[in-house]
């Protein structure tokens, strides 16, 4: 789906931002771009578009090479959902904001109705869609910019630190939609976050830092070198850092990333005791 070679960029001569980096995302699958700020991961998510050129390197999107040519036809592919989703609103109510995008793609206005109120539905949403979106709740804004994007049926969706300025609950909601629709729907999911518990989640974790890709692969093998993790200014994912105290207390568990599997395995514990 996403295919990147060897790309560079800077926004200063002679400092790389993104330094000759490499990687692609599988059609269907939910990657993460893990790094602290100034990493060069929403960097990243602007040369995809095509909101920033790359001085080195090939981007591809669903086998299109991006180039000045090909960008309207690159964007369509893909959908891209910012930090402060404030800064995508257009229309007066959820339902006009929704209906932005398909008015861009020359949708039939007597199709659009339906199609609002179906991805309106998919995001919980379809009660607000008379709702002004300013006066929604961060995880609500999010969902409706959500909604906006899947109505012009791309094939990747970028999320750039889509849950940063979200509070625990509003995070937890939009990391289980997300999830959902990749799940479900078989979305190609793109996330640049540095939140450890939603990339300890995902399929495949690119670990950044200072514009370089240290590691990449399955997130029980990226985030379990606790020290580097650290070292890189991120938190060690919860469900590790507890099995790795229960093991140190002599606890019979495995370490694990995941809390469910960690609250199982304790459970059975309990119940041979």
């Amino acid at each position: 789906m996403l295919h990147v070679e060897n790309l560079c960029f800077e926004y200063d001569e002679g400092l790389k931002t993104i330094d000759h980096i490499s990687f692609h995302v599988e059609k269907g699958s939910y990657t993460t771009i893990l790094g602290h700020n100034g990493s060069g991961k929403s960097t990243i998510a602007k040369l995809v578009i095509g909101l920033l050129a790359a001085s080195q390197g090939h981007i591809e999107v669903g086998g299109i090479p991006l180039s000045v040519e090909t960008l309207n036809d690159v964007r369509k592919q893909v959908g891209i959902v910012f930090q402060n989703p404030d800064n995508q609103f257009i229309g007066s109510t959820v339902r006009d904001d929704i209906a932005f995008g398909l008015e861009n793609l020359c949708v039939p206005h007597d199709e659009m109705e339906g199609i609002i109120q179906e991805y309106a539905k998919k995001v919980n949403m379809l009660d607000f869609l008379d709702h002004e979106p300013t006066k929604l709740s961060g995880g609500q804004k999010q969902r409706v910019a959500i909604a906006g994007i899947l109505a012009m049926n791309p094939h990747l969706i970028i999320l750039d630190e889509a849950t940063s300025m979200l509070d625990p609950k509003g995070r937890k909601e939009i990391n289980e939609l997300v999830r959902s629709l990749n799940q479900k729907n078989h979305m190609t999911i793109l996330s640049i976050t540095h939140d450890i518990e939603e990339a300890a989640k995902s399929d495949h974790v690119i670990l950044l830092e200072k514009g370089h890709i240290i590691d990449e692969g399955a997130p029980e093998n990226v985030l379990s070198d606790t020290k580097r993790i650290r070292d890189l200014g991120l938190d060690v994912p919860f469900a590790y850092q507890v099995s790795e105290e229960l093991i140190k207390r002599g606890i019979p568990v495995e370490k694990t990333l995941d809390t469910e599997k960690l609250v199982k395995a304790l459970c059975q514990l309990h119940s041979k005791m």
